[in-house]
């Protein structure tokens, strides 16, 4: 199992997916791997999110497949036992990260203040989500917990986009993104798996 460090080396970013049909999940990891991106993360937003992540899983060879929008408790286990292999969490209370930690599998704990980092770093997580990015204070704030914080790295999604992906990516403490700019919702509406995997090549560039 990879560390969740690893997890943010796996891309440059990691595509934040809402899926409205199970049967979009197997086309669209496949134009993504296409594309040179080998991770997604399925948020739980809809109901098909964890049927999503079993097809995926079963079909898909070499996409580590990822749950987010982990909120409430049971989340992480029936994200576990459909097969998810991290989970993220858009924020972190003590309850949310015991779950996570229940299931054993690498887990980006969402944080978005210093207070925040700093208590889960005491719990052992190094790796973090960095969310809502933009809103709350995107590269300049960033850029200014490198130095009193400097084992931590983080996942900014929030407002991420092609536009502004490259100057996060920039910053030290920065290993990739997480965007939503690669999965618009009306190509996968469309089965428009070309302009999917021709999105998955741009981010991949961006690293």
């Amino acid at each position: 199992m990879r560390a969740a460090t690893e997890i943010l080396d796996i891309s440059p970013v990691i595509p934040v997916v809402v899926l409205d049909e199970a049967t979009q999940a197997v086309p669209l990891a496949r134009a993504l791997q296409r594309g040179g991106i080998r991770t997604v993360e399925i948020t739980l937003r809809t109901p098909v999110a964890l049927e999503a992540v079993e097809r995926i899983t079963a079909e898909v060879e070499d996409v580590s497949v990822g749950v987010g929008t982990v909120t409430e408790p049971g989340q992480a286990e029936k994200a576990a036992r459909a097969g998810a292999e991290y989970l993220v969490t858009p924020g972190s209370t003590d309850r949310l990260l015991d779950e996570a930690n229940e299931t054993g599998l690498p887990t980006l704990p969402g944080v978005s203040t210093v207070s925040e980092a700093l208590r889960v770093a005491e719990r052992g997580f190094t790796a973090l989500k960095f969310f809502p990015a933009e809103p709350a204070g995107g590269v300049p704030y960033l850029k200014a917990l490198a130095s009193p914080l400097p084992g931590l790295t983080f996942c900014p999604t929030g407002g991420i986009t092609p536009d502004n992906a490259g100057r996060y990516l920039a910053l030290p403490n920065v290993r990739c993104v997480g965007g939503s700019w690669l999965t618009p919702r009306e190509a996968l509406g469309k089965g428009d798996w070309g302009q999917v995997e021709a999105l998955a090549r741009q981010a991949v560039a961006l690293g």
